[in-house]
């Protein structure tokens, strides 16, 4: 297992290179290029290495980062979230859509997520629906960037699996940042979850857990 999640790196690293080409290619042709694009290892915009290029901001910068982390709402944990009703919680059942939709859902299914080591698909969900609420074309564009930093760069502990081609698209989308730059991978990592880990949640202890501390005690 070791050796094909090299491999697999290596392809993911290898599509990544050549689509952040491309786009430095098309910057180029629309004179966009930075003058020192030359000795640059990387496409700055998709922060996919650690160069200095990721220290670089604009002196008149004054975006907290506390800004751009997506609001909880209190859906680390099913503790933290708001208690479901009973009625709530089994309506999880009838369609991953009422999950997504209930915060006490969301929650549970984060913390449960979280056991199986895929919580970031949660977390980056989250953000880009953070990121379609926000207008504010400096603030989008510096979200953009740390998603991307956060989820999509191979780098990132917390990058999220997304073929090829949503890649590439994201990749084209970072020449112009806008809230639904990840609006592709965002759909992409939704179905993923409802394919992949709902099914497993619905039937997990964890659920059964909960419903059994909602159900009302016996008379």
């Amino acid at each position: 297992m070791g050796s094909e999640r090299v491999e697999m790196r290596k392809r993911q690293m290898q599509v990544h290179q050549e689509a952040a080409a491309s786009v430095l290619q098309a910057r180029h042709r629309m004179g966009n290029t930075p003058t020192n694009a030359s000795n640059a290892c990387c496409f700055c915009w998709c922060c996919c290495c650690s160069c200095s290029c990721l220290t670089v901001r604009s002196e008149d910068e004054t975006i907290q980062r506390s800004t751009l982390e997506p609001r909880t709402d209190g859906t680390t944990s099913c503790e933290e979230s708001p208690k479901p009703t009973l009625e709530d919680a089994r309506s999880w059942t009838v369609s991953f859509e009422r999950v997504m939709k209930s915060a006490a859902g969301r929650g549970c299914f984060r913390r449960f997520l979280r056991t199986e080591f895929s919580e970031e698909n949660m977390m980056f969900w989250m953000a880009c629906e953070e990121l379609k609420k926000e207008t504010n074309k400096t603030v989008v564009e510096e979200k953009v960037r740390q998603i991307y930093e956060d989820f999509i760069s191979i780098l990132s502990p917390k990058e999220v699996s997304l073929d090829s081609r949503v890649r590439e698209v994201i990749n084209r989308n970072m020449l112009e940042p806008t809230s639904h730059t990840f609006e592709d991978a965002q759909q992409q990592i939704y179905t993923l979850m409802q394919r992949d880990s709902y099914p497993r949640f619905i039937n997990s202890s964890a659920y059964t857990e909960l419903m059994e501390g909602l159900e009302e005690p016996p008379p």
